[in-house]
């Protein structure tokens, strides 16, 4: 490992991430290891420079306190402790540190280098990549998302043509979206991508279904019944890509703390299909993520790629999808993405897209009397998606938008704005 490495050990706090972010924050390279870690998996990692010891109020678990393991003291490292019992060897605080606290800690004491940078992650992370996998293969689920484009470009780069990406379009992505996976991965990157074009397969399962939550699992067990399809068809691939990040892992909980939803990305595989997992992204948090697509060279468009639910456009064409109306909310999608690209609202509003309803308005074209439905346009800002605002787009932008949209998209004859903020509505509509 390259870069210079400050180990925070989780006791039951629940701001380690907070603390892991501010020591990155200060050039430093930090990462949270359960509370129970032996010496010998420390000294695994290389560059230890100190021990965060960040207890708090789930340091009681099941009536037990958790407590780190005696020989840790030993190491000779510097330790400091957070709401954690004192011993001997270290200093104690009662509250997460303050930036110059941490700073005399890690810079001070622990003689630590600010040289955490994603030049030195990538080099690090393809280093581990090349030891784990060796002359062996990785198959990935390559949706186009931020996550797993990062770890497909990671790949690419530690292993080449032993990485074998699979690409599905189940027929709900974004306008050109699977064509810009192509381009990039297979002509620009000359990654080994199978491409599977299973549009009509999963139109043909959606049929009259209305229901929000069957939508899903239809879109989600008709993706693994296809990617498993394609699995079988390989031969010798003993490892699987995943892009976990960090918040993914907390999620899932820890030793210490409950868990908010199960994590997986390429759940519910058959247990018959035995991969080892890679996951070359799991210490980071989002904008790290973006960080590194950006230094790996992806383009800037598939990094800061628009947050997009896993069913695609399945949950933003309301009710029983039909190809009609999921052909107009691809189409408005576009024209929205386009101008609030020329507008700058692009770098400005977290998220924004279009939904068409499974039902029609009056309305005239061609001065007659036409029944076509409408485009509802969303757009939204947020910290940490539980709650979020509306974004006061400039009536010009709206009115250009709205007048494209009605000249341009089919079957659509009215368009309005989403004024509702969450709560009490919820950012996407299904």
């Amino acid at each position: 490992m390259k870069q210079d490495l400050i180990v925070i050990l989780d006791l039951g706090s629940t701001e380690n991430t907070v603390l892991a972010r501010q020591i990155r924050d200060l050039g430093v390279y930090s990462e949270i290891h359960p509370h129970d870690i032996t010496a010998e998996e420390l000294d695994a990692f290389k560059n230890v420079k100190g021990i965060i010891l960040n207890g708090g109020e789930n340091r009681v678990v099941d009536g037990q306190s958790v407590e780190v393991r005696p020989e840790l003291y030993s190491l000779g490292l510097p330790i400091i402790s957070v709401d954690y019992p004192q011993s001997k060897c270290m200093t104690k605080l009662d509250c997460l540190p303050d930036e110059e606290t941490l700073k005399q800690f890690v810079f001070g004491e622990c003689k630590a280098e600010a040289n955490w940078n994603m030049k030195n992650f990538i080099e690090d992370q393809v280093e581990l990549i090349r030891k784990q996998v060796g002359d062996k293969k990785v198959l990935l689920a390559l949706s186009g998302g931020v996550d797993s484009s990062v770890v497909a470009a990671m790949l690419i780069k530690a292993i080449g043509q032993q990485l074998v990406c699979v690409h599905v379009n189940h027929g709900l992505m974004r306008k050109n979206e699977s064509e810009s996976v192509v381009k990039v991965f297979r002509d620009e990157l000359h990654a080994n991508l199978v491409y599977v074009d299973a549009s009509d397969r999963f139109l043909g399962k959606l049929e009259n279904v209305a229901d929000p939550e069957q939508k899903r699992k239809i879109i989600g067990g008709e993706f693994i019944r296809v990617f498993e399809e394609e699995a079988r068809k390989l031969k010798g691939i003993d490892f699987l890509g995943q892009g976990t990040i960090y918040p993914d892992i907390i999620e899932s909980g820890t030793k210490t703390a409950k868990m908010v939803k199960s994590h997986h990305n390429v759940g519910g595989l058959p247990e018959d299909l035995k991969f080892e997992l890679v996951e070359p992204l799991k210490q980071l948090f989002k904008d790290e993520v973006r960080a590194c697509g950006v230094e790996l060279g992806l383009p800037h468009d598939m990094v800061y790629r628009q947050p997009f639910p896993g069913p695609g456009l399945g949950v933003r064409c309301l009710g029983a999808i039909t190809r009609d109306r999921l052909e107009a909310v691809r189409e408005s999608d576009a024209i929205l993405r386009e101008e609030f690209a020329k507008a700058g609202l692009d770098k400005k509003v977290w998220q924004y897209f279009t939904v068409v309803p499974d039902f029609k308005s009056v309305g005239m074209k061609h001065n007659a009397r036409v029944f076509e439905y409408m485009v509802i346009i969303r757009a939204i800002n947020t910290i940490d998606a539980m709650t979020a605002s509306i974004e006061k787009v400039d009536w010009d932008v709206l009115e250009r938008i709205t007048n494209r949209i009605l000249a341009e998209v089919e079957n659509v004859n009215r368009v309005c704005y989403d004024m509702s903020p969450k709560p009490p509505a919820t950012i996407e509509f299904e």
